[in-house]
């Protein structure tokens, strides 16, 4: 999964939360999510927590970052 997979589900736009990655349609920044997983919580806490973001969104993007650690090690 290339940054090209991702422009459908995280974007950065000055205009849009001073440039932060947020998730496409949404108002909700990238690092929420990881925030969440570092703290322990589950897919499913964080989309309680933030109902705008999309399942696959969340799955796409752990699944990119796990292509791009295998891919250097």
């Amino acid at each position: 999964m290339s940054a090209d997979d991702l422009k459908g589900i995280i974007h950065s736009d000055p205009e849009i939360m001073g440039g932060t990655p947020v998730f496409v349609g949404t108002r909700v920044p990238l690092q929420n999510l990881i925030d969440s997983l570092e703290g322990g919580e589950s897919i499913e806490d964080f989309l309680d927590g933030f109902p705008s973001v999309k399942r696959e969104q969340v799955i796409a993007v752990i699944e990119a970052g796990k292509l791009r650690m295998l891919e250097t090690v």
